[in-house]
């Protein structure tokens, strides 16, 4: 019996570029750790009205959508402290769409956020506006928030008991560079169950009354140029006609904002906040580093401001 010789083990030899590969590959990772764009993760907070407490309200400003001032005020200038950059909706636009080259370095400087408001409740002129203005004499810094705006309800000048915004409370705001007033349709009616005419209505009349309400402060057009959706409802047939009038469109649905994931301008994501929730919940939402030591160094440099 004859017996062949067993094929000798060929052992592979030790590549001497896999340690060089790793290092280049940990080297790429940690440039991108470092030099990481803070504008991917954009929280976009939406807010309605104001509560001062220290005023009767009414059961309207009792709901649980409305926050109270002095928590908002609190959390405005947590933000203000660390150094937050109060966008507008075209600053976001312009971030998404790329055209805004001359901020990159902001990017790697600065963190974005966007502070928003539904509806046109008046508190936003009576109780929110004599806080950015405390807030910007105190630290130079203006903190710019996003009004969508319902042009349908504004009230009358005569009508001094309405919960609604009047179109010179929306002007003062603008004129002293605290509002960015965009659209949230005419009446604040679910776009999906309109017919097509009447979404085009809610649409259109609702982007002409504003531009009109403000014409000779807003040269270039920005009022009106964005689109917030009543309710956060949507659907392919709305969001086909909010691009023919709007620039982007804004949902509410609990979600921060990743331009890594967003693949489309009329689907940003905004978090919904309600009056149970504390600025640290706030915080929270956006920020994962934040505990209750934060918020003791907090509370302690805000007496140390004051």
């Amino acid at each position: 019996m004859t017996y062949s010789k067993a094929a000798p083990v060929v052992t592979p030899p030790k590549s001497k570029n896999l340690p060089l590969s790793l290092a280049v590959s940990f080297i790429i990772i940690l440039f991108l750790l470092i030099f990481q764009d803070n504008a991917t993760i954009i929280p976009i907070l939406g807010f309605h009205g104001v509560i001062n407490n220290k005023n009767s309200v009414t059961h309207l400003e009792q709901g649980r959508m409305h926050y109270p001032q002095k928590n908002l005020e609190r959390f405005l200038e947590y933000l203000l402290i660390n150094d937050y950059w109060f966008i507008t909706s075209q600053d976001l636009y312009e971030i998404l769409s790329n055209q805004n080259h001359t901020n990159s370095d902001l990017f790697v400087k600065k963190k974005p956020i966007m502070i928003s408001f539904d509806d046109g409740y008046r508190t936003v002129y009576t109780n929110l506006l004599p806080v950015l203005k405390k807030l910007e004499k105190k630290y130079g810094k203006k903190v710019k928030v996003v009004l969508f705006i319902n042009p349908g309800v504004l009230s009358k000048k005569s009508n001094i008991n309405s919960t609604n915004l009047s179109c010179q409370e929306l002007r003062d705001g603008l004129q002293q560079g605290f509002y960015d007033i965009q659209s949230h349709g005419l009446n604040h009616k679910d776009l999906t169950r309109l017919s097509n005419k009447n979404l085009i209505k809610e649409l259109l009349e609702s982007q002409n009354e504003l531009r009109k309400c403000t014409h000779d402060l807003d040269p270039q057009q920005k009022v009106a140029s964005h689109f917030a959706y009543p309710y956060g409802a949507y659907n392919q047939r709305v969001q086909k006609y909010v691009s023919k009038y709007y620039l982007s469109g804004y949902l509410y649905n609990n979600k921060i904002l990743n331009r890594s994931f967003l693949k489309n301008q009329y689907e940003i994501p905004r978090l919904t906040v309600n009056r149970q929730e504390s600025v640290q919940d706030l915080i929270e939402k956006f920020d994962t580093t934040f505990d209750e030591k934060s918020m003791k160094f907090l509370d302690k440099k805000l007496i140390k401001k004051k």
